[in-house]
């Protein structure tokens, strides 16, 4: 009969401990699978809903008779030169979290992608641009590489909004309804050329058994 020595006890016991923490570290270890393309899993606002409205109103827009026919006559005027737009913040008028700068970055991506609207900086980027700019003048970069001042480029058009929520239910079915409103107005005139609206309705069905 074969008999292990205390020693022996001992080591096999550390080994087995380790083994134990090991297995129990990678199974908590976090599963991550690389999503290509977008599931929507709780029925809520989410990225895949900014892209498809935001291009569908940036379509619309230049799709316009009267946007056409501002675009053109500004070209007239300025040797072909482009209107340059800026998105203003859009407002959430919902009861749901939107985060709101997602809806105007993906504005302005539509906007710069169309080839017809030239896009200039508003808000933070702004302010930090010219402060760039003061800091050049005063001395800090050579007089033939320092941006000039008084050059920027004025927005002819501005893009504001809003998103609106309704949320239906009965029983485990619910209905979300997402409506987000664009506005494109002449800056100079406060002219409404353009208005859109794009709607996104979701069924929502919960199970109905609770654990």
């Amino acid at each position: 009969m074969k008999h292990f020595s205390i020693k022996n006890l001992y080591v096999n016991g550390i080994a087995a401990a380790i083994f134990v923490i090991i297995l129990v570290s990678c199974s908590s270890m976090p599963k991550v699978t690389r999503v290509e393309q977008q599931a929507d899993l709780s029925g809520y606002w989410d990225d895949n809903d900014v892209q498809q409205v935001c291009n569908k109103l940036i379509e619309g827009c230049l799709a316009s008779n009267n946007v056409d026919r501002f675009v053109n006559m500004y070209a007239q005027n300025r040797k072909g030169e482009q209107p340059a737009a800026i998105v203003l913040p859009f407002k959430n008028a919902s009861s749901e979290h939107i985060d709101m700068q997602i809806v105007s970055n993906n504005l302005r991506a539509s906007i710069i992608n169309s080839g017809k609207l030239d896009f200039v900086e508003g808000g933070d980027a702004r302010s930090a641009i010219r402060a760039e700019r003061v800091d050049q003048s005063n001395n800090n970069a050579s007089e033939d590489t320092a941006a000039a001042m008084g050059n920027e480029t004025g927005a002819a058009l501005a893009f504001t909004g809003e998103v609106r929520a309704i949320i239906d239910s009965a029983g485990s079915v619910s209905t979300r309804t997402y409506y987000v409103k664009a506005t494109l107005t002449n800056m100079e005139t406060n002219r409404i050329l353009w208005e859109g609206t794009e709607t996104v309705r979701k069924n929502i069905k919960r199970s109905a058994f609770k654990p």
